[in-house]
């Protein structure tokens, strides 16, 4: 398989910009320093797809492909692979994995195409000699960096559990839990001499298992929190321009008084009708 068009101008034209007579700043980049670009270009994308702004979008999908094929520049020049041998091993990655569509294999369901996935998976760690020293096969887990944001981290880290059978039976389930370990939580604080590591624990135990309920009521978590920065910053940005056009300081402010300003922004939000 080959990639044609404007891929290869875009990896030619990346070429052009690693070259001795390129752009100074590009030829300094290395595979580490580009990955807070990578990560700030992604969350990019999900900023537009949240906003179905489907120009921004176009335009943060092309600046997310530019990092991918930059990654690819830096890798042929050191001579591991290119951009073209990315393309084709997910190609045949996709077609393998996908033995419904493109083989003679029934699924019923997406459970079952997930279940096949992770089988699929396993069969070539195993085809591949993907062993661990102990000859115990790689965890299931192992596929989720320990680099995600821990939100997205817990996220996967469940949804991979899930498609094996370790999940609950029901959100209900999931809702009581939430309310186990917020008691659990209420339970420390009280505490006339606080654990603040066991404090930390059970915050951590609150976040995992709310991450695990976005993923029943079918929300990606980070994408959901995100989301939610977004109101809290447009609702604040409400409170301080009402404060401007009221002369208001700070601390001459009552939390009431914000809180009124607040529920204005709401209600501005919803065409004037409370949240």
């Amino acid at each position: 398989m080959r990639s044609t068009g404007k891929l290869e101008e875009l990896t030619a034209l990346m070429a052009r910009l690693r070259a001795p007579d390129g752009c100074p700043w590009d030829r300094e980049q290395t595979l580490a320093s580009l990955g807070p670009m990578l990560i700030e270009e992604t969350y990019e994308v999900l900023d537009a797809v949240e906003a179905e702004d489907w120009g921004e979008l176009r335009d943060e999908l092309g600046d997310l492909l530019f990092q991918i094929v930059f990654y690819g520049q830096l890798a042929a020049e050191a001579g591991h692979f290119t951009v073209t041998d990315s393309i084709a091993r997910v190609h045949d990655k996709m077609v393998r994995r996908h033995p419904h569509v493109f083989g003679e294999e029934k699924v019923e369901s997406t459970a079952e195409v997930l279940v096949n996935w992770e089988a699929i998976k396993a069969a070539e760690r195993e085809a591949s000699g993907k062993k661990a020293e102990s000859e115990a096969p790689p965890s299931l887990l192992a596929g989720v960096s320990t680099r995600l944001p821990g939100l997205l981290e817990a996220y996967q880290l469940q949804t991979k559990a899930a498609r094996v059978g370790f999940d609950w039976p029901q959100i209900d389930d999931v809702l009581a839990k939430l309310e186990e370990e917020i008691g659990e939580l209420r339970a420390e604080l009280q505490r006339p001499e606080r654990d603040q590591k066991a404090v930390d624990e059970e915050v951590g135990d609150i976040l995992f298992v709310l991450a695990n309920l976005a993923r029943w009521a079918g929300t990606e978590p980070e994408t959901g929190l995100k989301a939610a920065n977004r109101k809290f910053r447009r609702r604040f940005a409400h409170i301080e321009k009402r404060m401007v056009e009221t002369g208001r300081a700070w601390k001459e402010t009552t939390l009431a008084e914000m809180d009124q300003f607040w529920n204005e922004a709401k209600a501005i939000e919803k065409g004037g009708a409370d949240e």
